[in-house]
């Protein structure tokens, strides 16, 4: 079997607050292949984008903590290396676009500086060649007047031009794994399609895996191979896209399907999650949709159902998997 590029073995994270600590992701666990496009889903707030940072490195070191598990890449735990150790890896063989590009670019900087600076970081370009390489890859993801763009700065692009130069900037050095996160959010529907081709002809042209993180089911429908549905920071469902879609194990999966809109149906009134999120501060011992699920037992009120099973995978106790 192929061994996974990338492995979460039970990650916990916790963030500093008034209220005390915030539990924003707990025992998480799960696997990204070379090459699969894997895609994370789940409401605001849920631990999708936490879970990313802390493979990427991001976390705030003031707030965050890392409360347990590992991250494993090429045989070692990103938890445990340096940060130059994780400089190193980062915008080189791990990249990431954030759903916001315009505040995620240097406003002070022109596209070309920026473009250029990992290649001559991480692939040792000379300044001229890597000017040329950036060239090449604004062309690639789809802009014309590349020349004219590399001298321009972030404020004079529009937002899907700004996200196509994101994507460039992270492929630029050919990373074995691509976590987009949001990447379509502040885009308009017909830019988001664009974006959202392009990441997937990306990937399967480099052979890169990538990790989609998004709240919207009709993305991860088109987009993933393989899906991970998270609630209040952990880890609900998971499995291969097309099963989990058609046949959902977990009231939350459900709830979420059944709150799509459906083309050609306008009078159907859309369906509502009842109930409210819990407050990650004071989560319940026990699972921590139960006051939200119309189908939830006293049972559901006497612990947290593990995450079983084996090709498709569930916390809760009524999912028919072997606990």
């Amino acid at each position: 079997m192929t061994a996974p590029l990338i492995h979460f073995d039970r990650l916990s994270v916790s963030f500093a607050a008034e209220q005390g600590r915030v539990r924003a992701v707990q025992d998480v666990s799960f696997s990204v292949m070379p090459g699969q496009t894997l895609g994370i889903v789940g409401e605001s707030g849920c631990g999708k984008s936490v879970t990313a940072m802390a493979l990427m490195g991001l976390l705030p070191p003031q707030a965050a903590r890392i409360d347990g598990g590992e991250i494993t890449f090429q045989d070692q735990n990103l938890l445990g290396l340096k940060p130059a150790q994780m400089a190193d890896l980062r915008g080189n063989q791990l990249a990431m676009i954030f759903q916001e590009p315009m505040t995620a670019l240097n406003p002070v900087l022109t596209i070309g500086e920026q473009l250029c600076e990992p290649l001559i970081r991480h692939r040792g370009l000379s300044a001229k060649n890597a000017w040329q390489q950036a060239i090449t890859l604004i062309n690639e993801v789809g802009l014309a007047r590349a020349e004219s763009l590399m001298a321009a700065y972030p404020h004079q692009l529009s937002g899907g031009m700004l996200q196509r130069i994101m994507i460039a900037m992270a492929l630029s050095c050919k990373p074995q794994l691509l976590i987009a996160d949001e990447p379509t959010t502040a885009l308009d529907v017909t830019v988001q399609a664009q974006i959202l081709r392009l990441l997937r002809d990306q990937a399967r042209a480099h052979r890169m895996a990538l990790m989609l993180i998004t709240h919207d089911l009709g993305v991860i429908a088109q987009m993933a191979e393989y899906v991970v549905v998270m609630y209040a920071g952990r880890i609900v469902e998971q499995g291969p896209t097309a099963d989990v879609l058609r046949q959902p194990l977990h009231p939350y999966t459900r709830g979420l399907i059944a709150s799509r809109p459906v083309p050609g149906e306008r009078r159907r009134r859309l369906y509502s999650i009842p109930g409210q999120v819990p407050d990650l501060a004071d989560l319940p011992p026990y699972c921590a949709f139960t006051d939200r699920c119309e189908r939830a037992t006293e049972r559901c009120r006497q612990g947290i159902p593990p995450l079983a099973g084996q090709r498709r995978k569930a916390a809760c106790f009524y999912s028919g998997l072997e606990l």
